[in-house]
């Protein structure tokens, strides 16, 4: 189900929308939905039915022209939703007490944040130590994305995006095996008489799930490692009979990769650095034209040898084996992309929205957890300790 209908018909909606303006206690508030303006990047922030949502919260909302269109929502949508249509974004920072995004600021915008301004978004600060330093002098409210996060630890707004992302790489795995493209010619599934491909994830969580299911879909040999032993017992009872679940460690992962075809950098610490898995020196023992697949770029990359590709120039070759890095990888699928992370955020963006960032906060756990850069201090202890810098625990600042 789409977020129209979800706007109509389900008891989110209903809860979102069932108080007026006078007997709702909070704020109103100035919401702005950005276009994106990282590379390739056509995923929005908000759809006209989560327009719709905050309209009936009480609350303005300016969208950017041609935000939508890349995932297919016209401004005129979005007009009929009752947004405000507004021609760039130096008017949707100067007007817009909360900013949404899909992706972190770009060095284009640091200058039009201002201080107390909400930004909310995507930010993986444990890999940006520029934009760090850039929100610290702001003195913006930054929460992220990908810190929010329930009693139970998932990561609620994580976790749609990680799984078309886990999803699209066995895709990419599987293209840039073909010769054509640079791997080895082998196909993933194999055919009667002949061996299937070896896919090894690394990461047993809602990214190495995805890519788990898509590529015993395929029908490959595939290997799942994890650190934790509940997780791969219940992996055990759901995955299908070419899936073999073992413990992570570094010998399990130098032996396995020596046979691997295709590789996934499945690993997240939440707000933190991802782990270098496999090194240089162990890329050399793997075969020419095997491929990596990093989904963790965005936390830094969980290969020694990776860095950060876009979807026109997505890969390149270190030592014979194939590298795919892209930053942004459900940005390639964003009609998906924007339906199923609208439908994670918006609750939160309402309760932000209605409440303000304190009580919002004080009120809810998992937003105060989303708190990484507030009034100039930092408070996510991932990224703190990336840069070495203070910490300061968001509660501190209620």
């Amino acid at each position: 189900m789409g977020i129209a209908s979800l706007a109509h018909s389900t008891p989110l909606f209903r809860s979102l929308t069932n108080h007026t303006n006078k007997e709702r206690e909070g704020v109103i508030m100035i919401v702005g939905i950005l276009k994106e303006i990282k590379a390739e990047e056509n995923r929005v922030s908000m759809t006209p039915g989560g327009v719709e949502v905050m309209r009936r919260n009480g609350h303005t909302v300016l969208v950017e022209r041609n935000a939508g269109a890349g995932s297919g929502f016209e401004d005129l949508a979005y007009a009929e939703a009752g947004a405000e249509i507004v021609d760039g974004p130096g008017e949707i920072f100067e007007r817009a007490e909360m900013v949404m995004h899909v992706k972190e600021p770009l060095p284009s915008e640091y200058h039009l944040i201002r201080p107390d301004q909400i930004i909310f978004t995507y930010l993986h600060l444990a890999a940006a130590e520029s934009l760090t330093h850039e929100l610290i002098r702001t003195g913006s409210i930054n929460i992220a994305y990908e810190t929010i996060q329930r009693a139970d630890g998932s990561l609620p707004l994580l976790i749609p995006m990680s799984e078309v992302a886990g999803r699209m790489a066995i895709q990419q795995g599987a293209k840039y095996l073909e010769m054509a493209q640079g791997g080895h010619g082998i196909l993933l599934g194999g055919v009667p008489g002949v061996d299937p491909g070896l896919v090894v994830i690394i990461g047993g969580g809602i990214v190495g799930t995805n890519a788990a299911r898509m590529a015993c879909g395929l029908g490959a040999k595939v290997y799942v490692l994890d650190t934790n032993l509940d997780r791969l017992r219940y992996l055990s009872d759901v995955m299908p009979a070419n899936c073999f679940l073992m413990m992570s460690g570094p010998a399990t992962i130098r032996d396995l990769i020596t046979r691997a075809d295709v590789v996934v950098g499945a690993v997240l610490i939440p707000g933190a650095k991802a782990p270098k898995l496999i090194t240089r020196d162990m890329l050399r023992t793997m075969k020419r034209g095997a491929v990596l697949v990093d989904v963790a770029i965005d936390q830094g990359g969980c290969f020694e040898t990776s860095r950060p590709t876009t979807h026109s120039d997505p890969i390149f070759m270190v030592d014979g084996v194939v590298h795919y890095c892209v930053a942004n990888m459900p940005g390639a699928v964003p009609k998906t992309s924007t339906l199923a992370l609208t439908n994670a955020t918006l609750p939160y963006a309402v309760e932000i929205a209605n409440k303000g960032w304190k009580k919002a906060m004080r009120d809810n756990p998992d937003i105060r957890l989303g708190a990484n850069v507030v009034r100039g201090k930092v408070t996510c202890k991932g990224v703190a300790e990336a840069f070495d810098l203070e910490y300061t625990p968001a509660e501190s600042l209620l």
